[in-house]
């Protein structure tokens, strides 16, 4: 049977979709021949297998920080005191008003709720790559390579900080509101993340700090259990460096990445050239306040101005 005649034998539809599959098998071939995205795989792979390898080590014993969130909201919701806990886990050190938002989880058996728990930050952390991925890939995969070990503390321990850098990452994606009460929830969790504020869309900086005033509240409500949390956050005594804190850089991932230049700021000639704009501005408006009578008010009100601006409050 010939080459024509064996052509001819195959359906039109089936050969349209051998075409689209040879096609993309072309495209990604090509991709291959970028010696920038071989090398963001290779750092990928390698990250992803050192990670993997140390978790399956760990096995069971696994996820204490998550245990401690889980086995609180339980005592709590039995009426005992989750910063004093009896059992063999660590104490809950968050603040009390917290413990409602653990509670659909912690209602879960413990290992269905470390299966989520660890499930869910993975699949969030795989969606947060791949979408750095696909703008920068080998910037991606060397910040991907130099968090590795925080990546993989935080997922062996279940320690919440995972989360709430991935949390903080796509609060870059919602609307205002949203994003301010997650990045409020992480900085009222850790203090950390309070710098993430600056690189928040200017109406989400100010809702920000509404949600944050709101925690404020709640947490002079429960005072009691708040000195019970302070108690137990300070009673550890004195702490190595924790390196799995590094996890919130991957926060700054999407303000980074839509620059046009994502680490121009590393460089001298960058801090040089706005010290010099602040300095011309600087004295331009002393020496319009100096000149116009009513220089004071006018600086009064060019600085409201633009705190309205960095808060998106408007004119």
């Amino acid at each position: 049977m010939t080459r024509q005649r064996a052509l001819d034998l195959v359906r039109p539809p089936t050969r349209r979709r051998a075409g689209v599959f040879q096609r993309a098998l072309r495209r990604e071939a090509s991709r291959l021949r970028d010696r920038r995205r071989v090398v963001a795989m290779v750092l990928l792979m390698l990250t992803f297998g050192f990670v993997a390898a140390g978790l399956l080590a760990r096995g069971e014993v696994a996820g204490a920080d998550a245990r401690a969130y889980w086995a609180g909201v339980r005592i709590w919701l039995n009426g005992g005191d989750p910063y004093n806990p009896s059992g063999p886990f660590l104490p809950y050190i968050y603040a009390p008003w917290m413990l409602p938002l653990f509670a659909p989880w912690a209602l879960l058996p413990w290992d269905v709720a470390w299966f989520v728990w660890r499930g869910g930050t993975i699949l969030a952390l795989l969606w947060s790559i791949d979408w750095a991925y696909r703008r920068r890939p080998l910037e991606t995969a060397i910040v991907v390579a130099l968090l590795g070990f925080s990546f993989g503390a935080n997922l062996d321990l279940g320690n919440v900080t995972l989360l709430l850098a991935l949390m903080l990452f796509g609060a870059q994606f919602v609307g205002p509101r949203l994003a301010g009460l997650a990045w409020a929830i992480a900085a009222w969790m850790k203090w950390l993340p309070v710098a993430i504020w600056l690189v928040l869309a200017p109406r989400a900086r100010a809702w920000g700090l509404v949600w944050l005033a709101v925690s404020v509240v709640l947490t002079l409500a429960t005072l009691p259990q708040t000195i019970a949390q302070l108690d137990a956050l300070f009673g550890f005594g004195p702490r190595p460096v924790r390196l799995d804190y590094l996890v919130l850089l991957w926060s700054f991932v999407p303000w980074l990445w839509r620059r046009p230049e994502p680490f121009d700021w590393l460089q001298p000639s960058f801090w040089r050239a706005r010290l010099a704009g602040w300095r011309g501005r600087s004295a331009d408006q002393v020496a319009a306040w100096r000149s116009a009578p009513d220089g004071a008010s006018r600086a009064r009100r060019a600085a409201l101005t633009r705190v309205r601006a960095f808060l998106g409050l408007g004119a």
